[in-house]
């Protein structure tokens, strides 16, 4: 396998472009998808498909329905088109509808692809106390908020916007009192398509009240392109050394620890010889922490940025497949990376295709605050005031493993 520096810096000529799926343009997308069937209205809001392509043959297709990636077609290490996350072929599905067509009622409930909000990953007893003011949340998730409640932004209809060739904003406004957070806020993500097949996502909020914000984006990857292959051999590095330990709640417990060289949760590269992990290696692993996550399910504390360096120019975490030779760089503003490996995933949600999801079929890579900061002062804040303006960059650039400089 080449040095892992020789993976980064790859520049791809290309000129995107975005366009509006409509009625009137019933032709399917490059990754199989009908624009007809993400048209709808949900919670009295108009639905559609929106696609970004670039020269270099790649696609990005997304629905406003919880501002969601619903597809990225990527190029293998042959040329060959492969459509790397996880999700659904219609708007039903993603919106969770049973068969009466009723938001909310369906059987599976998902997050894939999801633009998540107002508070991404868990707070702890679904309670937080800001300037002295306790709040109260739902607790869906056993006993804690977990990704902003049962109604939170993954169901809710974003406004799309397209801005010019290569790049559609999805903005939301969420009342106060919204699933018990305080403050109306405005927030948005602008998804941008470049030249170097980089997926942007730039994160945007304002309050008029006091609160707490942290968004991020909750797909699930296969860089095989098949489903039906398990992630568990892909390899991965996380440059961070130090992980936020969870409960059998997986609820964190205010310890930021130390990750020891070889246990299962270094994927450090190391410096005299760079390489990357076998995701599957450890995630059976006889540790406490392994089975407190069933497999992988905790935030990593990303490394210090370099004095003289942009964090943004830095990779936080690298994926790749050994079977499509798709390589994943993720790049972020945030401190942390929560790295879930498709724990929960069990047959149920009948994605794209038809194909059912089994474990470990995905993984994610949200990039965020740590899981309940609202309730650690200690901890990078979360909290938002009028006046501030939330901003958050996440970067997803994809190249192969015989890329060249």
């Amino acid at each position: 396998m080449k040095n892992l520096i020789q993976l980064f810096g790859l520049a791809m000529i290309a000129m995107p472009i975005v366009s509006s799926c409509s009625k009137q343009e019933p032709v399917l997308t490059k990754s199989g998808l009908d624009p007809q069937k993400f048209v709808a209205t949900v919670n009295g809001k108009q639905t559609g498909l929106y696609t970004l392509t670039n020269a270099n043959g790649m696609e990005v297709c997304l629905t406003n329905v919880g501002g969601r990636i619903v597809s990225i077609m990527v190029p293998d290490r042959n040329g060959d088109l492969k459509d790397v996350v996880l999700g659904f072929d219609n708007v039903q599905q993603y919106a969770n509808m049973d068969e009466q067509g009723n938001v909310g009622k369906g059987k599976t409930p998902s997050d894939f692809g999801a633009c998540i909000g107002r508070y991404a990953n868990r707070i702890g007893q679904g309670k937080f106390t800001l300037d002295g003011t306790e709040y109260d949340l739902p607790k869906n998730n056993f006993g804690h908020c977990l990704h902003g409640g049962p109604t939170g932004w993954q169901y809710q209809v974003y406004d799309a916007e397209v801005n010019d060739s290569s790049s559609v904003t999805m903005s939301i406004v969420s009342p106060d009192g919204d699933n018990g957070f305080p403050g109306t806020v405005k927030a948005s993500c602008t998804y941008t398509l470049t030249d170097k097949n980089e997926l942007i996502l730039s994160y945007n909020a304002t309050t008029d009240k006091p609160t707490i914000i942290n968004m991020t984006n909750h797909s699930y990857f296969n860089l095989s392109g098949d489903p039906t292959h398990k992630i568990t051999e892909d390899s991965l590095l996380i440059f961070s050394n130090q992980m936020t330990p969870v409960d059998d709640t997986y609820m964190t417990t205010g310890e930021i620890r130390d990750i020891e060289p070889g246990t299962p949760f270094d994927f450090l590269p190391k410096r005299e010889t760079p390489h990357m992990f076998q995701v599957g290696a450890q995630i059976a692993a006889d540790d406490e922490q392994i089975k407190n996550g069933n497999g992988y399910d905790h935030n990593w504390v990303l490394l210090p940025t370099p004095d003289g360096a942009n964090k943004i120019d830095l990779p936080a975490c690298v994926l790749m497949s050994p079977k499509s030779g798709i390589i994943l760089v993720v790049k972020t503003t945030e401190p942390g990376v929560q790295c879930y490996s498709g724990n929960f995933l069990d047959g149920t949600a009948i994605g794209k295709k038809g194909i059912a999801y089994q474990q470990r079929t995905g993984i994610c890579l949200e990039t965020q605050k740590y899981p309940d900061t609202p309730n650690k002062p200690e901890w990078p804040s979360c909290t938002l005031r009028p006046g501030e303006e939330y901003s958050s960059v996440t970067i997803f650039q994809f190249t192969t493993d015989n890329a060249k400089n």
